[in-house]
Protein backbone atom coordinates (compact mmCIF):
# COMPACT_ATOMS: atom_id res chain seq x y z
CA UNK A 1 0.00 0.00 0.00
CA UNK A 2 1.47 3.01 -1.50
CA UNK A 3 -0.36 5.62 0.72
CA UNK A 4 -1.47 4.75 4.40
CA UNK A 5 -3.53 7.39 5.97
CA UNK A 6 -6.69 6.82 7.73
CA UNK A 7 -7.34 3.54 10.47
CA UNK A 8 -9.14 1.58 7.76
CA UNK A 9 -5.50 1.56 5.54
CA UNK A 10 -3.93 -0.20 8.83
CA UNK A 11 -6.52 -2.26 9.22
CA UNK A 12 -6.60 -3.72 5.98
CA UNK A 13 -2.65 -4.38 5.97
CA UNK A 14 -3.58 -6.00 9.86
CA UNK A 15 -5.63 -8.09 7.45
CA UNK A 16 -3.26 -9.35 4.93
CA UNK A 17 -0.50 -10.00 7.84
CA UNK A 18 -2.40 -12.12 10.58
CA UNK A 19 -4.00 -15.24 10.78
CA UNK A 20 -7.78 -15.68 10.40
CA UNK A 21 -8.11 -16.33 14.38
CA UNK A 22 -6.22 -13.51 15.60
CA UNK A 23 -7.43 -10.88 12.66
CA UNK A 24 -11.12 -11.72 13.78
CA UNK A 25 -9.98 -11.48 17.52
CA UNK A 26 -9.22 -7.75 16.98
CA UNK A 27 -12.01 -7.19 14.81
CA UNK A 28 -15.21 -8.61 15.99
CA UNK A 29 -17.91 -8.52 19.03
CA UNK A 30 -20.27 -10.72 20.53
CA UNK A 31 -22.91 -13.01 19.85
CA UNK A 32 -24.40 -11.17 16.94
CA UNK A 33 -22.32 -8.05 17.04
CA UNK A 34 -25.55 -5.67 17.47
CA UNK A 35 -23.61 -3.43 19.96
CA UNK A 36 -20.08 -3.62 18.24
CA UNK A 37 -22.15 -2.26 14.91
CA UNK A 38 -24.12 0.51 17.20
CA UNK A 39 -20.55 1.47 18.86
CA UNK A 40 -19.46 2.86 15.37
CA UNK A 41 -22.95 3.52 13.29
CA UNK A 42 -23.64 6.00 16.56
CA UNK A 43 -20.65 7.87 15.59
CA UNK A 44 -20.93 8.16 12.24
CA UNK A 45 -24.32 9.47 12.98
CA UNK A 46 -23.40 13.03 14.36
CA UNK A 47 -23.01 15.73 12.50
CA UNK A 48 -20.57 18.39 12.77
CA UNK A 49 -21.15 22.15 12.22
CA UNK A 50 -18.78 24.01 9.93
CA UNK A 51 -17.27 27.17 10.82
CA UNK A 52 -15.37 29.57 9.36
CA UNK A 53 -13.96 33.20 10.05
CA UNK A 54 -12.51 31.84 13.30
CA UNK A 55 -8.91 32.63 14.16
CA UNK A 56 -7.70 29.13 14.50
CA UNK A 57 -4.04 29.78 12.87
CA UNK A 58 -2.55 28.67 16.24
CA UNK A 59 -4.47 24.73 17.37
CA UNK A 60 -3.37 23.36 20.60
CA UNK A 61 -4.73 19.57 20.28
CA UNK A 62 -3.44 18.83 23.61
CA UNK A 63 -5.66 18.25 26.62
CA UNK A 64 -4.98 17.20 30.66
CA UNK A 65 -6.08 14.06 31.91
CA UNK A 66 -5.59 13.09 35.63
CA UNK A 67 -3.12 16.35 36.07
CA UNK A 68 -0.89 14.96 33.30
CA UNK A 69 -0.62 16.50 29.80
CA UNK A 70 -1.60 14.49 26.85
CA UNK A 71 -0.31 15.55 23.77
CA UNK A 72 -3.52 14.30 22.00
CA UNK A 73 -6.92 13.37 23.46
CA UNK A 74 -6.87 9.76 22.39
CA UNK A 75 -4.42 6.57 23.47
CA UNK A 76 -4.08 3.18 23.12
CA UNK A 77 -6.89 0.95 25.34
CA UNK A 78 -5.73 -2.30 27.13
CA UNK A 79 -6.25 -5.18 25.02
CA UNK A 80 -5.66 -8.54 25.66
CA UNK A 81 -3.09 -10.88 23.54
CA UNK A 82 -1.01 -7.95 22.13
CA UNK A 83 2.54 -9.69 22.15
CA UNK A 84 0.74 -11.49 19.47
CA UNK A 85 0.39 -9.38 16.92
CA UNK A 86 3.99 -8.72 16.73
CA UNK A 87 6.41 -9.74 18.87
CA UNK A 88 7.26 -8.17 22.23
CA UNK A 89 4.23 -6.01 20.41
CA UNK A 90 3.44 -4.71 24.23
CA UNK A 91 6.70 -2.90 24.37
CA UNK A 92 6.58 -1.25 21.02
CA UNK A 93 3.28 -0.19 21.23
CA UNK A 94 4.46 1.63 24.76
CA UNK A 95 7.36 2.87 23.12
CA UNK A 96 5.11 4.33 20.25
CA UNK A 97 2.81 5.70 22.61
CA UNK A 98 5.16 7.48 24.99
CA UNK A 99 6.68 9.16 21.72
CA UNK A 100 3.60 10.30 20.69
CA UNK A 101 3.10 12.06 24.44
CA UNK A 102 0.37 9.42 25.73
CA UNK A 103 0.46 6.55 28.32
CA UNK A 104 -0.06 2.88 27.59
CA UNK A 105 -2.42 1.08 29.19
CA UNK A 106 -1.19 -2.81 29.82
CA UNK A 107 -3.78 -5.47 30.00
CA UNK A 108 -3.76 -8.22 32.90
CA UNK A 109 -4.10 -10.38 29.45
CA UNK A 110 -0.66 -9.11 27.92
CA UNK A 111 1.92 -11.51 26.50
CA UNK A 112 4.58 -9.44 27.61
CA UNK A 113 4.85 -9.41 31.47
CA UNK A 114 4.72 -5.84 32.95
CA UNK A 115 8.54 -6.02 34.25
CA UNK A 116 9.29 -6.40 30.16
CA UNK A 117 7.25 -3.59 29.27
CA UNK A 118 8.48 -1.04 32.02
CA UNK A 119 12.28 -2.09 31.22
CA UNK A 120 11.54 -1.33 27.56
CA UNK A 121 10.17 1.95 28.30
CA UNK A 122 10.53 4.86 30.31
CA UNK A 123 6.88 6.59 29.47
CA UNK A 124 3.68 6.96 31.40
CA UNK A 125 2.46 3.21 31.92
CA UNK A 126 -1.43 2.32 33.42
CA UNK A 127 -2.20 -0.93 34.30
CA UNK A 128 -5.42 -2.60 33.66
CA UNK A 129 -6.38 -4.81 36.36
CA UNK A 130 -8.86 -8.22 36.07
CA UNK A 131 -9.82 -8.39 40.24
CA UNK A 132 -9.84 -12.26 40.67
CA UNK A 133 -11.34 -14.05 43.89
CA UNK A 134 -8.31 -14.61 44.49
CA UNK A 135 -6.71 -11.75 46.48
CA UNK A 136 -3.29 -13.00 47.01
CA UNK A 137 -3.26 -13.03 42.99
CA UNK A 138 -4.93 -9.16 42.76
CA UNK A 139 -2.61 -8.32 45.58
CA UNK A 140 0.70 -9.58 43.71
CA UNK A 141 -0.39 -7.75 40.28
CA UNK A 142 -1.08 -4.48 42.06
CA UNK A 143 2.36 -4.67 43.82
CA UNK A 144 3.93 -5.44 40.85
CA UNK A 145 2.06 -2.10 38.99
CA UNK A 146 3.00 0.02 41.79
CA UNK A 147 7.11 -1.41 41.53
CA UNK A 148 6.87 -1.31 37.79
CA UNK A 149 5.70 2.84 38.79
CA UNK A 150 2.79 2.59 36.83
CA UNK A 151 0.82 6.04 37.22
CA UNK A 152 -2.90 4.51 37.41
CA UNK A 153 -4.65 1.11 37.91
CA UNK A 154 -7.52 0.68 35.60
CA UNK A 155 -10.15 -2.07 36.45
CA UNK A 156 -12.34 -3.22 33.95
CA UNK A 157 -15.85 -3.68 35.59
CA UNK A 158 -17.68 -5.72 32.91
CA UNK A 159 -16.64 -8.77 32.88
CA UNK A 160 -17.96 -10.85 35.42
CA UNK A 161 -17.93 -13.71 33.36
CA UNK A 162 -17.17 -13.81 29.13
CA UNK A 163 -19.39 -13.50 26.73
CA UNK A 164 -19.90 -15.78 23.77
CA UNK A 165 -17.61 -14.65 20.99
CA UNK A 166 -18.88 -16.41 18.22
CA UNK A 167 -15.90 -16.32 15.88
CA UNK A 168 -13.29 -17.07 18.49
CA UNK A 169 -13.70 -20.70 18.95
CA UNK A 170 -14.53 -21.77 15.36
CA UNK A 171 -11.22 -20.14 14.52
CA UNK A 172 -9.37 -22.36 16.81
CA UNK A 173 -7.95 -19.10 19.02
CA UNK A 174 -5.70 -20.34 21.85
CA UNK A 175 -3.02 -19.11 23.66
CA UNK A 176 -0.50 -20.13 22.62
CA UNK A 177 -1.24 -20.60 18.80
CA UNK A 178 -2.59 -23.90 18.69
CA UNK A 179 -1.37 -26.27 15.45
CA UNK A 180 -3.96 -27.85 13.83
CA UNK A 181 -3.90 -28.65 10.43
CA UNK A 182 -6.24 -25.30 9.52
CA UNK A 183 -4.45 -23.67 11.60
CA UNK A 184 -0.97 -24.40 10.10
CA UNK A 185 -2.06 -23.80 6.78
CA UNK A 186 -3.26 -20.19 7.89
CA UNK A 187 -0.42 -19.58 9.72
CA UNK A 188 1.50 -21.15 6.60
CA UNK A 189 0.22 -18.52 4.39
CA UNK A 190 1.24 -15.70 6.65
CA UNK A 191 5.35 -16.50 6.81
CA UNK A 192 6.05 -12.70 8.21
CA UNK A 193 3.60 -13.36 11.01
CA UNK A 194 5.02 -16.79 11.44
CA UNK A 195 8.51 -16.23 11.79
CA UNK A 196 8.06 -13.30 14.11
CA UNK A 197 6.29 -15.27 16.60
CA UNK A 198 8.58 -17.71 16.07
CA UNK A 199 11.47 -15.59 17.36
CA UNK A 200 9.14 -14.31 20.39
CA UNK A 201 10.45 -14.70 24.09
CA UNK A 202 6.62 -14.95 25.16
CA UNK A 203 3.96 -16.56 23.75
CA UNK A 204 1.28 -16.84 26.59
CA UNK A 205 0.32 -14.87 29.34
CA UNK A 206 3.07 -12.92 30.56
CA UNK A 207 1.52 -11.70 33.77
CA UNK A 208 0.13 -14.78 35.07
CA UNK A 209 3.22 -16.93 33.54
CA UNK A 210 4.79 -16.10 36.95
CA UNK A 211 2.50 -16.69 39.12
CA UNK A 212 1.97 -20.33 37.43
CA UNK A 213 5.09 -21.41 36.62
CA UNK A 214 3.75 -24.70 36.72
CA UNK A 215 0.84 -25.02 35.28
CA UNK A 216 0.06 -25.13 30.99
CA UNK A 217 -2.08 -23.04 29.07
CA UNK A 218 -5.26 -24.99 29.28
CA UNK A 219 -4.85 -25.30 33.22
CA UNK A 220 -4.54 -21.16 33.37
CA UNK A 221 -7.65 -20.99 31.56
CA UNK A 222 -9.39 -23.16 33.52
CA UNK A 223 -8.13 -21.25 36.87
CA UNK A 224 -9.29 -17.62 35.06
CA UNK A 225 -12.90 -19.64 34.33
CA UNK A 226 -13.31 -20.19 38.24
CA UNK A 227 -12.01 -16.63 39.35
CA UNK A 228 -14.21 -14.18 37.16
CA UNK A 229 -17.17 -13.07 39.27
CA UNK A 230 -19.38 -9.77 39.24
CA UNK A 231 -17.84 -7.03 41.48
CA UNK A 232 -19.64 -4.86 43.96
CA UNK A 233 -18.52 -1.30 45.98
CA UNK A 234 -16.86 -3.31 48.63
CA UNK A 235 -14.62 -5.35 46.17
CA UNK A 236 -13.40 -2.16 44.78
CA UNK A 237 -12.80 -0.40 48.20
CA UNK A 238 -10.81 -3.25 48.57
CA UNK A 239 -8.59 -2.07 45.62
CA UNK A 240 -8.89 1.31 46.49
CA UNK A 241 -7.20 0.74 50.25
CA UNK A 242 -4.36 -1.21 48.44
CA UNK A 243 -3.71 1.05 45.39
CA UNK A 244 -1.93 4.85 46.22
CA UNK A 245 -2.37 5.95 43.03
CA UNK A 246 -4.95 7.16 40.64
CA UNK A 247 -7.77 4.69 40.30
CA UNK A 248 -9.99 4.29 36.72
CA UNK A 249 -12.80 2.22 36.19
CA UNK A 250 -13.74 0.70 32.98
CA UNK A 251 -16.68 -0.89 31.39
CA UNK A 252 -19.27 1.56 32.97
CA UNK A 253 -22.48 3.08 31.10
CA UNK A 254 -25.21 3.52 33.25
CA UNK A 255 -25.57 6.64 34.92
CA UNK A 256 -26.20 4.63 38.49
CA UNK A 257 -22.76 2.28 37.95
CA UNK A 258 -21.28 6.19 37.36
CA UNK A 259 -22.51 7.70 41.04
CA UNK A 260 -21.62 4.36 42.24
CA UNK A 261 -17.70 4.50 40.97
CA UNK A 262 -17.15 8.00 42.34
CA UNK A 263 -18.67 6.47 45.81
CA UNK A 264 -15.61 4.30 45.96
CA UNK A 265 -12.95 6.87 45.43
CA UNK A 266 -12.42 6.69 41.51
CA UNK A 267 -10.43 9.35 39.87
CA UNK A 268 -11.85 8.71 36.45
CA UNK A 269 -14.37 6.83 34.39
CA UNK A 270 -13.95 4.64 31.18
CA UNK A 271 -17.60 4.68 29.65
CA UNK A 272 -16.88 1.22 27.84
CA UNK A 273 -18.84 -1.48 27.02
CA UNK A 274 -15.85 -3.91 26.12
CA UNK A 275 -15.66 -2.66 22.46
CA UNK A 276 -18.78 -4.20 21.78
CA UNK A 277 -17.38 -7.65 23.65
CA UNK A 278 -19.61 -8.47 26.35
CA UNK A 279 -23.59 -7.72 26.55
CA UNK A 280 -24.62 -7.66 23.25
CA UNK A 281 -27.75 -5.37 22.23
CA UNK A 282 -26.80 -2.97 24.73
CA UNK A 283 -26.23 0.63 23.29
CA UNK A 284 -23.39 2.31 21.99
CA UNK A 285 -20.93 4.46 24.32
CA UNK A 286 -21.13 7.50 22.69
CA UNK A 287 -25.07 7.50 23.30
CA UNK A 288 -24.46 6.11 26.99
CA UNK A 289 -21.61 9.19 27.33
CA UNK A 290 -23.98 11.98 27.99
CA UNK A 291 -26.02 10.34 30.85
CA UNK A 292 -22.89 9.57 32.33
CA UNK A 293 -21.02 12.80 31.86
CA UNK A 294 -24.64 14.04 33.92
CA UNK A 295 -24.84 11.77 36.61
CA UNK A 296 -21.42 11.87 38.01
CA UNK A 297 -21.35 15.99 37.92
CA UNK A 298 -17.69 16.70 37.91
CA UNK A 299 -17.07 14.15 40.64
CA UNK A 300 -14.46 12.54 38.43
CA UNK A 301 -12.90 12.35 34.79
CA UNK A 302 -14.66 10.54 31.99
CA UNK A 303 -12.81 8.57 29.41
CA UNK A 304 -14.55 6.64 26.51
CA UNK A 305 -13.77 4.14 24.05
CA UNK A 306 -15.94 1.70 21.72
CA UNK A 307 -15.72 2.83 18.11
CA UNK A 308 -13.29 5.13 18.14
CA UNK A 309 -11.76 4.90 14.44
CA UNK A 310 -11.16 8.58 13.07
CA UNK A 311 -9.92 12.09 14.86
CA UNK A 312 -13.78 13.16 14.24
CA UNK A 313 -14.99 10.75 16.33
CA UNK A 314 -12.29 11.54 19.17
CA UNK A 315 -13.61 15.08 18.79
CA UNK A 316 -17.17 14.28 18.79
CA UNK A 317 -16.82 12.49 21.82
CA UNK A 318 -15.23 15.26 23.79
CA UNK A 319 -18.13 17.51 22.83
CA UNK A 320 -20.08 14.96 24.73
CA UNK A 321 -18.25 15.30 27.58
CA UNK A 322 -15.26 13.04 27.28
CA UNK A 323 -11.47 14.33 28.00
CA UNK A 324 -10.47 11.55 26.54
CA UNK A 325 -10.48 8.17 24.29
CA UNK A 326 -8.79 4.87 24.67
CA UNK A 327 -8.30 3.56 21.08
CA UNK A 328 -8.61 -0.54 21.18
CA UNK A 329 -8.70 -1.55 17.49
CA UNK A 330 -7.09 1.54 15.92
CA UNK A 331 -3.48 0.95 17.44
CA UNK A 332 -3.47 -2.97 16.92
CA UNK A 333 -4.23 -2.36 13.22
CA UNK A 334 -1.15 -0.45 12.99
CA UNK A 335 0.89 -2.93 15.63
CA UNK A 336 0.13 -5.53 12.95
CA UNK A 337 0.47 -3.37 10.14
CA UNK A 338 4.19 -2.18 10.80
CA UNK A 339 4.79 -2.92 14.38
CA UNK A 340 5.61 0.49 16.67
CA UNK A 341 5.91 2.68 13.87
CA UNK A 342 2.59 1.66 13.01
CA UNK A 343 1.06 2.35 16.63
CA UNK A 344 3.23 5.56 15.71
CA UNK A 345 0.93 6.40 12.56
CA UNK A 346 -2.27 5.15 13.93
CA UNK A 347 -2.45 8.28 16.92
CA UNK A 348 -0.41 10.47 14.27
CA UNK A 349 -3.56 9.73 11.75
CA UNK A 350 -5.45 10.70 14.70
CA UNK A 351 -4.43 13.58 15.24
CA UNK A 352 -3.99 15.14 11.87
CA UNK A 353 -7.64 14.06 11.49
CA UNK A 354 -8.75 15.69 14.97
CA UNK A 355 -6.53 18.80 14.22
CA UNK A 356 -8.15 19.59 10.48
CA UNK A 357 -11.94 18.99 12.49
CA UNK A 358 -11.38 21.14 15.09
CA UNK A 359 -10.33 23.40 12.45
CA UNK A 360 -12.96 23.33 10.67
CA UNK A 361 -15.41 23.39 13.37
CA UNK A 362 -13.89 26.64 14.47
CA UNK A 363 -12.15 25.66 18.08
CA UNK A 364 -8.65 26.27 18.61
CA UNK A 365 -7.46 24.30 21.36
CA UNK A 366 -9.05 21.04 22.21
CA UNK A 367 -9.87 22.07 25.87
CA UNK A 368 -12.55 24.46 24.07
CA UNK A 369 -14.53 21.87 22.45
CA UNK A 370 -18.10 21.11 23.77
CA UNK A 371 -21.50 20.74 22.20
CA UNK A 372 -21.52 23.52 19.99
CA UNK A 373 -19.73 21.85 17.45
CA UNK A 374 -22.53 19.56 17.00
CA UNK A 375 -25.26 19.94 14.73
CA UNK A 376 -28.82 19.56 16.45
Amino acid sequence: MAVINSIADLRELARRRLPRALYEYIERGSYDELTWSRNRDDLRAIRLRQRVMVDVSKLDVSTQVLGERWALPAAPAPTGLTGLFRRDGEIHAARAAHASGVPFVLSTMSICPIEDVRAGCDGTLWFQLYVMKDRAFNETLIERAQQARCAALVVTVDLPLQALRRRDPKNGLAVPPRLTLASARDFLRRPAWLWDMLLARHHTFGNLASFFPEKGTAALSEWMGTQLGPLTTKDLAWVRDRWPGKLILKGITEPEDARLACDVGADAIVVSNHGGRQLDSSGSTIAALPRVVDAVGGRCEILMDGGIGSGQDVLKALALGARACLVGRGHLYGLAARGGAGVSLALEILRREFEISMALTGVAAARDIDAQVLAS
